[in-house]
């Protein structure tokens, strides 16, 4: 394992806060605080987790929250934390005491990685957070997610330093509404996905566009489909694009052992994508790249598919 640096620190910073673990929906919930456990057990397992820059999560500002999120949803949202118990927010999505912390800290952790990869603190990062974000509308907590953490690290690279053009690359299991919803009318930003499809939310094939490339995957689809779908679609609209920073929705839950759904990849699947995003983040944006946890619930599975992920990510 050879180790990379920049300026004497290493490449890839791994960000995460201890409060992400007090988010907790209930015993039989699959988001549940043993998937950051699971990730960081196979970091360690694998001696990943020496080479990796540590930082902790900081709080996002109300600020930083509103460049995606309404203001009257950030307000009801904190009215609404429970002092004890759950509150839940849909059928799939609760609060306990801890949870808008945790989601504060997430979405904070989203912002510190956009700003040590633009300050050349490290090259890359990968946020291991939770409640995740992808579902998470502009005014509207859906799909176990309150903040669109990915949406507020590429808005935050586009407002704070002055980027022009930004991507996010999606391949979680499910698509990703909320960051197509608060971007589709931005002509700064390109999205392109993979899920399943019909699944839920039951969204991404009508919003289609040069900006919003969406690829549905039938039910049962595999490695080879997935990377038809990167190669014939993402990989030129993206060259097209040139965009000047990557930011990753990093769901592992189209694994073939999750049972969340019903698509097949692998961990291989997975450092192949990351690989092929890798190297359009050289041609384009100097290398950036921050990387966000989605969904991922098998959790033998997640840890291997994130260290998998993170391998390539740093070039260990």
């Amino acid at each position: 394992m050879r180790r990379r640096h920049y300026n004497g620190e290493v490449t890839i910073a791994y960000i995460t806060h201890g409060d992400c673990l007090l988010h907790d929906m209930g015993a039989h919930h699959p988001e549940c605080p043993a998937r950051l456990r699971a990730i960081e057990d196979q970091l360690i397992a694998s001696g990943m987790i020496n080479y990796l820059r540590h930082a902790e999560a900081p709080i996002a500002s109300r600020a930083q929250l509103e460049r995606v999120h309404a203001p009257d949803y950030l307000t009801a949202l904190e009215r609404d934390a429970p002092s004890h118990g759950l509150t839940h927010l849909d059928p799939d999505t609760a609060m306990n005491p801890h949870t808008l912390g945790a989601a504060l800290h997430a979405a904070g952790g989203a912002v510190l990685a956009t700003d040590m990869v633009m300050r050349r603190e490290a090259e890359v990062a990968f946020c291991s957070v939770r409640p995740p974000g992808h579902h998470a509308e502009r005014a509207r907590a859906m799909g176990f997610c309150l903040f669109n953490n990915v949406a507020v690290a590429a808005a935050h690279a586009l407002d704070a330093h002055g980027l022009q053009r930004v991507a996010v690359v999606d391949f979680d299991v499910h698509h990703g509404n909320g960051t197509e919803a608060i971007f589709r009318d931005d002509p700064r930003v390109m999205m392109v996905s993979t899920f399943q499809h019909p699944f839920y939310p039951y969204s991404g094939v009508e919003g289609r566009s040069e900006r919003m490339v969406n690829i549905p995957l039938a039910a049962y689809s595999g490695g080879k489909e997935f990377r038809a779908a990167v190669e014939q679609h993402w990989l030129p609209a993206l060259e097209a694009f040139g965009p000047e920073m990557l930011f990753i929705s990093a769901g592992f839950d189209a694994h073939r052992d999750d049972d969340m759904a019903m698509l097949n990849l692998v961990e291989a699947d997975y450092a192949w994508v990351t690989e092929r995003v890798k190297a359009v983040a050289d041609r384009h944006a100097g290398g950036r790249i921050v990387s966000m946890l989605e969904g991922g619930y098998e959790l033998h599975a997640l840890g291997r598919s994130v260290a998998a992920h993170v391998k390539v990510l740093g070039g260990l």
